[in-house]
Order: C-alpha cells, then structure tokens, then sequence
C-alpha cells in the first residue's frame, strides 16, 4: 500500500510539473548517443555488522541510441512509447552477497550471492524533470526476489556543471529480504540467533555531478545516502539504519 501510494503521488506531481513542453535541453546534454568506452569505480558502505565497505569496478563499454542502452552490464530497451512515457525493458546486476570471509558475522552462514535482474521499467521526461517507475526480478534464482522502485529527479546545469538530485522509495520483497538479510537455524552463531525476513521500504536521496570539462571525456560523481526499513535493521546480521555510497564514472565517445 505504501508503494502505491507513493506511485499516485508522484503521477499527480507529474500532471502539475509537466503541463507542457518537451524533454528538456540540460537532460539532453547529459545523455548523449553513441558509442562510449570508460571506467569507474563505486564503494558503497555496508550496513552489515563488520563489514565496512564493497569496492566494485566498474568497466563501461557501451552505447546509448534512441531506444537502445549498453552500460557494461546495464541494458534497457524501449519497447513500448505512448505520448511521452516510454515502456522499457531492463537487465541490471545486483551487487549484493556475502561470504564467510566478509565479516565475523557471517561465520557459519553460506554464501550470499551477486545476482542479475530483469524486468519493466515506465518513464515519464519532460522540461529536464524525469520520472521512473521500475519492477525487477531475480532472474538467476538466487533470492528469488523482486524489487519495485519509484524515482523522481531534476537536472540543472551551471556553466560547464550538471546537477541532478533525486529521490527514490524501493519496495524489496520478503524473498529478498530473506536472502540477504535472514539467518537460517543452522546458520546462526554466537553473535547471532534466527531470523526471517519480511518485506521492505527503502528510501534514498542522491545526487550527482557532472561535467564534459576533463581530458575530453564525460565525468560524472553519484552520491547515494539511504535509510533502511525495520525488517532490514532487525535483523541480526546489521548494525547500521543506514549508508552512503558513490560512484566515479569517466567515459569517452569513439
């Protein structure tokens, strides 16, 4: 219920923000087409008890046309377009897991591992404002789980900079949430006791900066700060509400 309400509020902010014109000149700019190559870099910190931060490489080859997107893993096409919104399919990666390894808390647990997601996407750009709404499912049946996701954000530009904040609510299933989250009976220690996992609400605010100024290429900074809902905080494996976490990117066209 609260993710639908969620989706209703940001379609009636919609009709009142984009009475009219196209998509706007400053989005535009920062999403340009063609072929691109590039890398980055993204920590995030990690909410689980002693374990700090995840370092993960980002290499980026890829394309962006008019309905078809290669990021290194990341892939969208739009399907589907209807007035200004467009029905997209996606494939993300989810960096997520945990081995014995990562953490103290983790002794006597099996592995949690990184997955990929697949599913529909709708967005609706209009005057430099974007919004998106997403549902994305475990398609290598590690948790088994979805994630549904609703996103609203602006960019502004000054001089050379582009800015983008955003705001986004994540629904995670009870599948999910166990998975990552949740502590069989055989799988408990001295530092933890069983837990099941139960559905989620996340919300995070982001922003990022970018700029086509460095060595001819196209930089860009992201910087997430999330909050967790209870049934990821209860549970046994987490001491943080929780976490930042940011990304580098620099690519460049053929």
């Amino acid at each position: 219920m609260k993710y639908l309400a969620l989706c209703w509020s940001l379609a009636l902010l919609s009709s009142a923000v984009f009475a009219d014109g196209d998509r706007g000149d400053v989005r535009e700019r920062i999403e340009p087409k063609g072929f691109l190559y590039g890398l980055g870099l993204g920590i995030n910190q990690e909410i689980y008890s002693g374990y700090d931060y995840r370092v993960i490489p980002l290499p980026i080859i890829g394309y962006r046309g008019d309905n078809f997107r290669v990021l290194g893993p990341f892939v969208s096409y739009d399907a589907l377009e209807f007035s200004d919104i467009e029905l997209t399919v996606q494939i993300a990666p989810r960096f997520q897991g945990f081995d014995e390894s990562d953490s103290f808390i983790f002794e006597n647990m099996q592995e949690r591992k990184f997955s990929m997601d697949a599913g529909l996407g709708l967005s609706y750009q209009k005057k430099d404002w974007k919004i998106g709404l997403s549902s994305m499912f475990d398609v290598l049946g590690r948790s088994n789980g979805y994630e549904a996701k609703a996103n609203i954000s602006r960019v502004f530009r000054k001089g050379p900079l582009f800015f983008e904040p955003s705001l986004s609510v994540s629904y995670l299933d009870s599948n999910h949430v166990d998975y990552y989250y949740g502590v069989k009976a055989s799988e408990t220690n001295e530092f933890t006791s069983q837990y099941l996992g139960k559905s989620a609400l996340n919300t995070t605010i982001s922003l990022s900066l970018a700029t086509p100024i460095f060595l001819g290429g196209f930089t860009r900074i992201v910087v997430d700060y999330t909050w967790y809902d209870s049934a990821i905080t209860n549970s046994p494996l987490v001491e943080d509400e929780a976490n930042m976490s940011a990304r580098f990117l620099f690519s460049k066209f053929f």
